[in-house]
C-alpha cells in the first residue's frame, strides 16, 4: 500500500495527506503506511537510478510546492506532507491521546489536536430550535433535549454526530493546514487528501457511522481485516522500530463515543469479536458461503467446532444456548442479519486499496442486495434443523 499511496499522491497533484489519528489500530495502521511510504521515497532518492532519483525529486518538489527542497530523511519528508490530528471529545481517554502523539512523534508527522465538543454542542443547540409547522405533533410536545444515557435512539444520534463532526473537521483542516502551516498565503495552493481508516470487519458488520471520518478520499486499509492489521502493527513495531505500535496492537479496540478506552469496547457493542468477524467474512467472500453453508463450515473442528468460547450475542438471550452448535448458529444468524440491514452503507465506502481476497468491495453499487429479507427465514430454518438433527443424533449415540 505504501507504493500505491505515493503514486496516488503524486498523480493527484495535491500537497499531502491528512489523517484523523485516534491512537487506535485502524488509524495507526494507516499512519504507519504513510510513514513507510516516506521511508521508501527517501530510500529511492538515495539509492535509485539517476533517472529514478530525478523523477522522485521532481515529484517531491511539486507536491511540497518548494522548488529547492530535498528531504534529508523520512521523518522530515513526513512532516512536510503528512498532517495528523487527534480529534478528542469528553469521552476520549488519555491513553489513546498518548499513543497518537507517540506515533506522530516517531514517524515525524505534523501532529495537531482539537476537541469536537463545541461542534457537537452547536448541533444539539440547533436542534433545540427546531419548529413544527405541520403534522401530528406540536411545538410544545416536541422533545428537543437528547441526552447520552437515555434511550438507544438518543445514544446513537449523539454518538453519530460526534463521528460526523470529525469528518467535517477533517476536510476543513485538510484544506487549510497547508496554508496555516506554511504561513505563505500567496503560494501555498493545494490541499491535503483525507485518509480514511475503516477496516473490512466493520464494513461487513456495518459497525460505523455513515458519512463519519471513514468517509474520506481514499482508505488504505479498506481491504484488510482487524486480525491482519494487528499483525501488521506488530511487524512494524518490530521491523520498523516504531515501538508505540505494540501498545496500539495490545489495546482493546474502542470507538470512545460513550466512554474512554476500557469503558466502551467495540467487540461488546457489536456482539462479535474481530477474530470471529475475520472468519465470518472469509467464509462469506472466499468460500462463497451463504447462511447454511457458513454454519456447516464453522461447526467443523477445524473452525469453531473445537469448543472455543464465542462472544455473547446482543440479539438474543445467551443463557438459552446450551451447545456449541447453538452458539455458532446464533453467531451466523447475527452476522447475516447485520450485514443485510447495514448493506446500504456499503455503497458509500471510500475507495480502498484491495490486497486481500476477502475484501468486501464486491458489487458495492448493486442495489439488489437491499431486497434481501434480513431474517433469512428459509436459511435460518435450515440452520435450526441442522442443529436439531445434530442434537438428536448425539442423544441417540449416548
Amino acid at each position: 500500500p505504501s507504493f500505491w499511496l505515493w503514486d496516488y499522491l503524486r498523480r493527484s497533484a495535491q500537497r499531502g495527506y491528512f489523517l484523523p489519528l485516534s491512537g487506535g489500530a485502524d488509524s495507526s495502521s494507516t499512519a504507519t503506511m504513510v510513514a513507510i511510504m516516506c521511508q521508501r521515497v527517501v530510500a529511492e532518492l538515495k539509492t535509485g537510478t539517476d533517472r529514478s532519483k530525478a523523477q522522485v525529486l521532481q515529484d517531491i518538489r511539486r507536491i511540497t510546492r518548494d522548488s529547492s527542497y530535498t528531504p534529508t530523511d523520512a521523518r522530515e519528508l513526513c512532516g512536510r506532507i503528512f498532517v495528523t490530528c487527534y480529534m478528542g471529545s469528553q469521552y476520549s481517554g488519555e491513553e489513546t491521546r498518548s499513543r497518537a502523539a507517540g506515533l506522530a512523534e516517531a514517524i515525524g508527522s505534523l501532529h495537531t489536536s482539537i476537541r469536537i465538543d463545541g461542534m457537537c454542542d452547536a448541533v444539539k443547540e440547533c436542534f433545540k430550535k427546531a419548529e413544527v409547522h405541520s403534522g401530528p405533533t406540536t411545538n410544545d410536545k416536541l422533545i428537543r433535549d437528547p441526552v447520552m444515557g437515555g434511550c438507544s435512539t438518543e445514544n446513537l444520534a449523539l454518538q453519530n454526530i460526534q463521528a460526523r463532526s470529525r469528518m467535517v473537521m477533517s476536510y476543513f483542516m485538510a484544506q487549510l493546514m497547508p496554508w496555516a502551516a506554511s504561513g505563505d498565503r500567496t503560494t501555498a495552493a493545494g490541499s491535503l487528501l483525507v485518509l480514511g481508516s475503516a477496516n473490512v470487519d466493520e464494513a461487513l458488520r456495518g459497525y460505523y457511522t455513515k458519512y463519519d471520518c471513514s468517509a474520506a478520499d481514499i482508505n488504505p486499509i479498506g481491504g484488510i481485516n482487524k486480525r491482519d492489521l494487528k499483525q501488521f502493527l506488530e511487524w512494524a513495531a518490530r521491523e520498523r522500530g516504531i515501538a508505540v505500535l505494540q501498545r496500539v496492537a495490545d489495546a482493546k479496540p474502542s470507538a470512545e463515543l460513550t466512554g474512554a478506552e476500557g469503558e466502551q469496547e467495540d467487540e461488546v457493542d457489536m456482539g462479535m469479536s474481530y477474530q470471529e468477524l475475520g472468519d465470518l467474512g472469509y467464509c462469506r467472500k472466499v468460500l462463497h458461503c451463504g447462511p447454511l453453508s457458513m454454519f456447516l463450515k464453522l461447526r467443523s473442528t477445524h473452525w469453531w467446532g473445537d469448543g472455543r468460547n464465542l462472544s455473547k450475542s446482543i440479539r438474543t438471550a445467551n443463557d438459552g444456548m446450551k451447545t456449541q452448535d447453538d452458539r455458532i448458529a446464533q453467531k451466523v444468524k447475527d452476522f447475516w442479519f447485520y450485514n443485510a440491514i447495514n448493506r446500504h452503507k456499503m455503497t458509500t465506502l471510500t475507495p480502498s486499496y484491495h490486497a486481500e481476497n476477502y475484501s468486501p468491495d464486491d458489487n458495492r453499487f448493486d442495489l439488489r442486495p437491499f431486497l434481501m429479507n434480513p431474517m433469512f427465514a428459509a436459511q435460518f430454518r435450515a440452520i435450526d434443523r441442522a442443529v436439531k438433527e445434530a442434537a438428536e443424533a448425539k442423544q441417540a449415540w449416548e
